[in-house]
């Protein structure tokens, strides 16, 4: 009996060191003695400018619990970030957490190895598994998207009820959504702002070309060379470009236009749509909290070719510097943003719906996208799947010169010959 209780403790010695050895998963949750610890400040940079105060306030939570960690918080303008952000992070000293873009920054980043593997990090279970494949590349968790946004027009609903616009007349197919426009613009409003001098073309071409391609292998096949953006589907997308800025239901020098300044349009209540995504309804919703906001989404197509009702993305994937030397307190950081309470606040604040599995939302308006959009068809942002940054910029280009005012047809042939030259490298 003694020889057998001995060997039952001997099993139970080595289970317990088994167990404490065999998970990588760590622990977050010590308080207090931590305080004792050597002093640390982990980089984390991004492109949200709007969200800084949001974050100033987790981290401010964050420091409360471990008070040896300083996180400094560095933002780049978006466009910025997804040129430079892979040199920024090159030699670990700065973006200990870091933010990417999925598709071609994502692709890059990965390429540069400087995103660590996160597959086993326990906070990668608080996500909802089918939101963050975007930060999978063979088969490893290499980054998390904590956003869930919708790529596609926000619209005042006080100015579509004066104009005797329907939604979801509007939404039937193109000449309905033409219609709109047109009511819209007759009621004093400029329909639709489009900041085509920065994000706009690369936001509002996948409203206008998803249902002219409703494949979503079609960016694949253009990058293999088994398809041309000089194809109808394409240059069917620049002309409803070119319709939309030749009929004036664009602001003027839509070229032009930055996205603050499209959002400040629908703030004054000048403009009845902004071209972009649910991410800027926070930005709207701080300069005139008095307006009622939505999303909406053209079909181009015909009502009996409509696959797609809108578009969403998972994006701002979250990851940590392969390179840096502080990945211990970085993951800590990522734990705490990632937990309930502070997720939700994060919301609240920045007016995102996320991709976490447990979330409250108390915002009217994040609520209400749920609702109205959660039952819908919607198709994963189409610009993404363009994993060649540079054939990426040739395609934004072709909107951008058709807003300028070359024809459609000359617009995709000058971009196509671009990407053939790039893909022939």
């Amino acid at each position: 009996m003694k020889k057998i209780t001995g060997l039952l403790l001997i099993c139970l010695l080595v289970l317990t060191m088994l167990s404490a050895c065999g998970t990588k998963e760590k622990d977050t949750s010590k308080t207090g003695a931590e305080s004792s610890e050597k002093p640390v400040t982990i980089s984390f940079v991004h492109w949200r400018g709007e969200d800084k105060e949001a974050f100033d306030d987790i981290i401010a939570k964050f420091n409360e619990k471990y008070p040896h960690i300083t996180v400094e918080q560095t933002i780049y303008p978006s466009e910025q970030y997804q040129s430079t952000a892979h040199t920024i992070l090159q030699d670990g000293e700065a973006g200990d957490v870091f933010t990417s873009f999925p598709g071609a920054q994502f692709n890059t980043i990965r390429k540069a190895d400087l995103f660590e593997d996160l597959s086993s990090y326990g906070f990668v279970k608080k996500f909802n598994e089918a939101l963050i494949t975007s930060g999978i590349d063979n088969g490893v968790q290499y980054a998390v998207a904590f956003q869930l946004v919708y790529n596609q027009p926000v619209y005042n609903k006080k100015a579509f009820e004066k104009a005797g616009v329907d939604f979801e007349e509007t939404m039937k197919d193109w000449d309905s959504w033409i219609g709109a426009c047109e009511k819209l613009k007759a009621a004093g409003y400029v329909p639709i702002a489009f900041p085509g001098g920065d994000i706009g073309p690369g936001q509002f071409m996948n409203s206008l070309m998803m249902n002219l391609e409703p494949d979503e292998a079609i960016w694949g096949r253009v990058l293999t060379g088994e398809a041309k953006i000089t194809d109808d589907w394409w240059v069917q997308t620049l002309e409803r470009f070119n319709e939309l800025n030749e009929k004036g239901y664009f602001n003027a020098s839509a070229n032009s236009l930055k996205h603050q300044d499209g959002i400040n349009m629908v703030a004054s209540e000048e403009a009845a749509m902004l071209a972009t995504g649910s991410y800027a309804i926070s930005g709207i919703l701080s300069k005139n909290p008095d307006l009622e906001l939505g999303i909406i989404s053209p079909n181009p197509a015909s009502e009996s070719e409509k696959v797609w009702d809108g578009i969403h993305n998972a994006t701002f994937l979250i990851g940590i510097n392969q390179r840096s030397s502080k990945k211990d307190a970085a993951e800590k950081f990522i734990d705490f943003l990632t937990d309930k309470e502070n997720a939700s606040e994060y919301a609240k604040a920045s007016g995102q719906q996320l991709t976490l599995k447990d979330v409250d939302y108390s915002s009217k308006e994040l609520k209400e996208i749920g609702e109205v959009w959660g039952p819908r068809t919607t198709r994963t942002q189409p610009r993404f799947f363009i994993t060649d940054q540079d054939v990426q910029n040739a395609v934004i280009a072709s909107i951008q010169d058709v807003i300028g005012g070359t024809e459609p047809q000359k617009a995709a042939q000058k971009a196509q010959k671009l990407i053939d030259e790039i893909l022939s490298r």
